[in-house]
């Protein structure tokens, strides 16, 4: 199989000829050999964005031709929800059914939403004063260059890809070296859809060719998931071509269990909150805290529900952990189970598994400075510690760098709102996990990262606000 760029309304290979081996993380073979982009294919998907930005009529069209596009879009990724599960499935080892069942769907209404949000959304006037009246247009900004990650690579692209054209612009695509597959499927899809050429762009390759893309001074936007450390790399980029950035970074999610607890509840979510696609999340509630009264009872509940996990090919629809991305990923993951990286923590359950797999694993008495602690292992690795007081367990919570998700579970009320309020995070969910609201913000503080998007958020960040003020003669 050969995975190809989308560039300007075709599918090609790299100029120079150059490509890479895509690497199935189950067999830990090459299933396909993808185009890797050089710089002047860069230049070329940029030049195709630039020019279907400011000759091309996808800027001028309504909000309403736009999005009927963006719906027909929609439908063919739901229609093609099997090829994309298994492009997911089979680029980083996530259960394919799940993929095709639950990231499909939801990358699908990405779409759905930022198309009526775009034509529904309402322009701002102030009240006028005699003889004058001020409103605000929202002017699309112009090509956007979006950067995401391997952990989810449909899902994640399409926050980005859906809001930036339903606004009016044009996007150059770079997804993670390791998972190209669902990226190409969408630039062929977009254009099956009736998008017009050069309007969506896709170059694969390594982190050399979003380099050069962030650096172009001819993008007027930059969307980036990933690492904090390509994170700063990016916001400097941006900052020498005065590009706004917008920058969703790592995280180390805190997850505070309270006595007042439902414990079915607090158990089921926090099983997915550690342990969903492998942990492979920046989401992921890695760090456990729980009150001391409930202690012992939600650790045999958690540790048991962590043990009855399913192992194995992501082909197999009863499979719940498959192997982890990439044997560079692994490595690092599994460096963290070292004691020099655990503090001499105990290893309550989990531990390696064949090949790239790592079990489900849960440690304890794990000092507060330990590296597994303290950095984003971004694997199936969950530490839990327990607390006395609410203040002790906020106090934990807010003790790191990172600040993009923390969950609270609680039945008290009074108590979930006051802890969510004293919490630094972008995002805290109460007596749940990962619900995603397209209209609120998402993003995170600290080393999580810059800005917000989703709903107004992303319009304003995809848009170029112009305010209007007309004097009116009586």
């Amino acid at each position: 199989m050969k995975i190809r760029h989308v560039i300007g309304g075709a599918e090609i290979d790299s100029a120079d000829g150059a490509t890479y081996d895509d690497i199935d993380p189950y067999t830990r073979q090459s299933y396909a050999t993808v185009a890797r982009a050089s710089a002047a294919d860069v230049d070329l998907a940029v030049a195709a964005a630039r020019k279907a930005y400011d000759e091309g009529p996808w800027p001028r069209m309504g909000f309403a031709e736009r999005g009927r596009l963006l719906h027909k879009f929609a439908d063919l990724m739901e229609e093609h929800a099997a090829e994309l599960g298994e492009a997911e499935g089979r680029d980083m080892g996530k259960p394919i059914a799940a993929a095709a069942s639950h990231d499909v769907p939801r990358s699908a209404q990405n779409f759905r939403f930022f198309a009526d949000h775009a034509r529904l959304a309402v322009a701002e006037a102030l009240p006028s004063d005699i003889g004058m009246h001020t409103y605000t247009r929202y002017e699309s900004a112009g090509v956007v260059a979006a950067v995401s990650p391997w952990n989810f690579p449909l899902m994640l692209a399409t926050w980005k890809i859906a809001p930036a054209l339903a606004w009016g612009n044009t996007v150059v695509l770079k997804p993670a070296e390791d998972t190209p597959h669902s990226a190409a499927i969408i630039g062929r899809l977009a254009l099956e859809a009736g998008i017009p050429e050069g309007v969506l762009n896709t170059v694969l390759g390594f982190g050399d060719a979003g380099a050069v893309l962030t650096r172009d001074p001819r993008v007027d936007r930059i969307t980036f998931t990933g690492s904090s450390v390509t994170g700063r790399a990016i916001a400097t980029a941006g900052a020498a071509n005065l590009t706004p950035v917008s920058l969703e970074l790592g995280g180390k999610g805190s997850n505070l269990v309270f006595d007042d607890a439902n414990l079915d509840v607090a158990v089921d979510w926090s099983i997915r909150a550690a342990f969903s696609n492998t942990g492979q999340v920046c989401l992921a509630g890695s760090r456990l805290y729980v009150q001391r009264g409930v202690y012992d009872e939600f650790l045999s509940r958690f540790v048991a529900a962590a043990e009855a996990m399913t192992l194995g090919d992501p082909s197999d629809p009863s499979t719940a952990i498959g192997p982890l991305a990439s044997e560079k990923h692994h490595d690092k993951v599994v460096g963290y189970l070292e004691p020099e990286k655990t503090g001499g923590a105990t290893v309550v359950t989990g531990g390696l598994g064949e090949d790239w797999f790592v079990r489900p694993t849960v440690l304890t008495e794990v000092p507060a400075d330990a590296p597994v602690q303290r950095e984003e292992v971004f694997g199936p690795i969950v530490t839990v510690t327990p607390f006395e007081a609410e203040e002790d367990g906020v106090r934990l919570a807010n003790d790191t760098p990172y600040g993009l998700s923390a969950m609270v579970f609680s039945d008290g009320l009074h108590r979930a709102h006051r802890v969510a309020g004293a919490l630094r995070s972008g995002n805290v969910w109460v007596n749940c996990f990962f619900v995603r609201d397209l209209r609120a913000p998402f993003g995170g503080v600290g080393d999580s990262g810059w800005g917000r998007e989703g709903g107004n958020f992303s319009r304003e960040f995809f848009t170029e606000p112009k305010t209007v003020t007309m004097r009116i003669d009586g």
